[in-house]
C-alpha cells in the first residue's frame, strides 16, 4: 500500500503544481508616485548641545518674553500711508504720460521735415566748397 499512497501523494502534488501554474497572475498594481516632498536644505542640519546651550544663555529669558509680547501686539493688517477711505478710485490713468508714474511722452526717432531742411541749409555751404 505504500506504493499506492506514494503514487497518490505524488499525483496530488503534481495536480497542485499544475493548478498553481494554470492560475493567472494578478495584474500588476498601477504606478502611484510618492507624494512630492519639497527640498529642505535645513533638513539634515544639527547643532551640538553645547552650542545650543550657549545660544540660549546669550539671550536672557525676559528679553525673549518681551520680543514675543511685541510680536503678538504687532498689527496684522496691510500697512498703508493712505487711509482706506482715501484710496484712489481712478486706476485707469496708470502708465499714462503726466500721471505721475514716471512715464514720458513718446519721442519720434527721426527728425521731421523742418529739421532736415534747416540742416541742409546750414550744411549746404560746406558741401559746395568740397566740390570745387
Amino acid at each position: 500500500m505504500t506504493k499506492q499512497s506514494d503514487e497518490l501523494a505524488e499525483l496530488k502534488a503534481r495536480v497542485a503544481e499544475l493548478e498553481r501554474a494554470a492560475k493567472p497572475e494578478p495584474p500588476p498594481k498601477p504606478f502611484v508616485p510618492e507624494p512630492y516632498q519639497r527640498y529642505d536644505p535645513t533638513a539634515g542640519m544639527s547643532m551640538p548641545r553645547s552650542a545650543l546651550m550657549e545660544m540660549a544663555r546669550a539671550v536672557p529669558d525676559h528679553v525673549m518674553k518681551n520680543i514675543a509680547l511685541r510680536d503678538a501686539r504687532a498689527p496684522t493688517g496691510r500697512p498703508s500711508a493712505i487711509p482706506q477711505s482715501q484710496q484712489p478710485t481712478n486706476t485707469s490713468a496708470r502708465n499714462v504720460p503726466g500721471s505721475g508714474t514716471g512715464w514720458a511722452h513718446a519721442v519720434p526717432l527721426s527728425a521731421d521735415d523742418r529739421d532736415r531742411k534747416s540742416l541742409g541749409e546750414r550744411c549746404g555751404s560746406f558741401a559746395k566748397d568740397d566740390v570745387k
